[in-house]
């Protein structure tokens, strides 16, 4: 399969390696960025998530401290070129470790501040993770673009819901 296509590994052995990875690009980033939140987030941070086999990591700082934090990051990393860059979101890509690594840049608050509530949500709802995973099955060796554009609505309309429940 070409680089366009999204492929899921199931692998026990890809979390121990994105766990090593971790820590150590949590070091560095915490280095970088003193007064940042680090966290894991993505498949791999979610026990029996189907994952890429990818290392997600997100950044959260004040919004006062963001378009400093985005250089400061953008000095060591390359830019994710395939997301949105905005007033606060920007995402960098580091191919150079053992797995893959993606860091998602935030302002605390702002719109795109929403990765560790995803995470959270997955970690302690069964049933979001099976219909997440299900998506997931239904993309594997399909276009990365497509797949990215349904996991965004799927992302958005189970916040909703979750937000809003409808009565049953």
């Amino acid at each position: 399969m070409d680089d366009d296509r999204v492929a899921f590994v199931e692998e026990p052995s890809i979390r121990s390696a994105v766990a090593a990875v971790y820590e150590s690009v949590r070091a560095e980033l915490a280095a970088l960025v003193p007064d940042g939140t680090v966290e894991h987030i993505g498949a791999t941070s979610v026990p029996g998530s189907l994952t890429k086999g990818d290392l997600d990591v997100c950044v959260q700082v004040d919004r006062s401290a963001f378009q400093k934090v985005d250089r400061v990051l953008g000095e060591r990393f390359a830019r994710n070129v395939g997301s949105d860059r905005t007033e606060s979101l920007s995402s960098f890509v580091d191919d150079s470790r053992a797995v893959p690594v993606g860091v998602q840049l935030v302002a605390r608050g702002g719109p795109e501040d929403f990765f560790l509530r995803w995470r959270d949500l997955l970690r302690r709802s069964p049933a979001v993770l099976r219909e997440y995973d299900t998506l997931k099955r239904r993309w594997h060796g399909r276009s990365h673009d497509e797949y990215r554009a349904a996991k965004s609505k799927f992302i958005e309309e189970t916040f909703l819901a979750v937000s809003f429940p409808t009565e049953g």
